[in-house]
């Protein structure tokens, strides 16, 4: 991590979300939830360590229209976001992982139309959300 000077730990998963998007939000809340082993870290895709992902990646928050799934090395986005966390959380939620058999572009498609629609349909926040206390250490 050396030429890292944020520190970003890389030992797990980051899910990079926006921070004013209340489905972006409930996404965050949903893997809490059912993430009890904390398997994943977040930050926000307006925060330094967000910008600083984006970077390496060559994304532009201002541009994306996609949260972003950094693990191992690769960065996700669109649809394979939602099925590396489903193969992530493990047991069940991996049967959606069945979903990779639809090819990228239809399912990518899908994606697009509803993160196009997600404030009109579910809203948006004044400013990103602060995590607790007890989950402060999951957040970057």
């Amino acid at each position: 991590m050396s030429d890292d000077p944020l520190q970003i730990p890389r030992d797990k998963p980051i899910l990079l979300f926006d921070g004013v998007c209340n489905l972006c939000d409930g996404l965050v809340q949903f893997i809490i939830k059912r993430d009890p082993e904390a398997r994943f870290r977040f930050t926000a895709l307006q925060s330094e360590a967000g910008q600083a992902l984006l970077g390496e990646a060559g994304m532009d928050a201002s541009a994306l229209n996609t949260v972003v799934m950094f693990d191992d090395g690769q960065f996700y986005t669109h649809s394979d976001v939602p099925l590396q966390i489903a193969w992530q959380l493990g047991g069940f939620w991996r049967i959606f992982y069945i979903f990779k058999t639809i090819p990228k572009w239809i399912r990518d498609r899908i994606y697009d139309w509803i993160a196009s629609n997600r404030y009109k349909w579910f809203g948006k926040k004044e400013s990103c959300m602060i995590p607790t206390p007890e989950l402060k250490q999951r957040f970057i």
